[in-house]
């Protein structure tokens, strides 16, 4: 509960606070509480996807743009009622949609009785990792993992390229002949 109470305080600062530096900063607080929410959930793999991805690389490249960028946000136009509404709305559903979920932690959830036995039985014979969850990446989803690994890749050149574009060289002037 205390890591959550925090989270929804950093939520609360990002949307008040004018300053862009200070909400990368608090973006970045949030993914670190993001993946040690994760690890008390014992999903370490995804906590430290979290933390590398969401508390490292997106904050250094959300400083990168600040540098190229200014740093203060400009006041809003419209008012923040159509945008409040259609959160509440989507909330809402989100909610509603959870609804027939069934109880959270039960070991004969229909989700833990389809692949999750197959797999803690016959990883270890099948591929001999001796970690299921590698197993399960890297042999039984390999191409699933290859696939995520590409876009991340290509996004990642496509930002690199995006931060490089602005900064552009003057043509060169011809030289004068002396003859």
């Amino acid at each position: 509960m205390v890591l959550l109470t925090l989270m929804a305080a950093v939520t609360v600062g990002v949307v008040r606070v004018r300053n862009l530096f200070s909400v990368v900063i608090l973006g970045g607080i949030y993914s670190f509480l993001m993946a040690s929410v994760l690890i008390v959930l014992d999903a370490v793999d995804v906590a430290m996807t979290e933390a590398s991805v969401g508390a490292g690389i997106s904050t250094v490249l959300m400083l990168s743009v600040l540098y190229l960028t200014k740093t203060e946000e400009s006041t809003p136009r419209h008012s923040p009622v159509l945008p409040l509404f259609v959160a509440v709305v989507t909330a809402a559903v989100l909610i509603y949609g959870t609804l027939d979920f069934a109880p959270f932690g039960l070991a004969d959830t229909p989700v833990h009785l389809n692949v999750g036995p197959y797999y803690l039985e016959q990883s270890i014979p099948q591929t001999g990792v001796p970690n299921v969850v590698t197993s399960v990446l890297a042999s039984y989803r390999g191409f699933d993992t290859l696939g995520e690994t590409a876009v991340i890749f290509t996004a990642g050149i496509a930002v690199l390229l995006l931060l490089r574009g602005g900064r552009r060289k003057a043509p060169k002037q011809p030289e004068a002949d002396d003859s």
